[in-house]
Order: C-alpha cells, then sequence, then structure tokens
C-alpha cells in the first residue's frame, strides 16, 4: 500500500543531478561571499552583482531542485511558478508606487 502512495508518477533527479545542484548552489554562494568579503567592486556594482548570482542560484534551485523544466508533465507547475512571480511583483510594485505617491504628496503642503 505504502508503494501505491509514494508512486505517483511524479519524476525525481538522479543522484549526479542532486549533486550537479549542490555542487553549483555552493559554488554561487562561495562567489557572493567572495565578491562581498573582497571589496573589489563599488558598492552598487557589489549590489547588482549579488543580485544577479542571487537570480542564477534561485534558477538552479528551480531546475536541480524542484525539477522545474519545459517537459508537459511540469508545464502546470511553471505556470503556477510563473503566476506566483507575477503577483509577487505587482503586489510590491503597488506597494512602492503607492509609498513613492504618498510621500510625494505629504512632502508638499
Amino acid at each position: 500500500m505504502a508503494d501505491h502512495i509514494s508512486s505517483s508518477g511524479e519524476s525525481h533527479g538522479s543522484v549526479g543531478s542532486y549533486l550537479t545542484g549542490f555542487v553549483l548552489a555552493v559554488i554561487l554562494t562561495v562567489a557572493s561571499f567572495g565578491l562581498v568579503m573582497s571589496h573589489a567592486m563599488s558598492p552598487a556594482g557589489t549590489g547588482g552583482a549579488i543580485a544577479l548570482l542571487a537570480v542564477v542560484q534561485i534558477v538552479v534551485h528551480l531546475i536541480y531542485f524542484l525539477h522545474m523544466n519545459g517537459s508537459s508533465e511540469q508545464r502546470w507547475n511553471v505556470m503556477a511558478f510563473v503566476f506566483t512571480v507575477l503577483s509577487v511583483l505587482v503586489l510590491v510594485g503597488g506597494t512602492m508606487f503607492i509609498m513613492h505617491d504618498t510621500a510625494i504628496n505629504m512632502m508638499s503642503r
């Protein structure tokens, strides 16, 4: 009975896939720490580089650990993820717009 419950047809990664994802995640994390600790870039450049490394790490996690790809089995998961990201962007962007507009209107007095 336990085999019937656990075998729902979901594809799981191999040990090599998980190991590749882990190594990439560690490399990206060490690169971020090294970038900050070395003071090799300006603060704005460091922030931009860390943001870029963070986006790459998110993609690594989505592909290697959450197994999100373009296959037909994952299509609904990818669409749900895209909807979630767009919802968060609208929420954060709208909040930033409202706060900025409120600050501008309050400073005019």
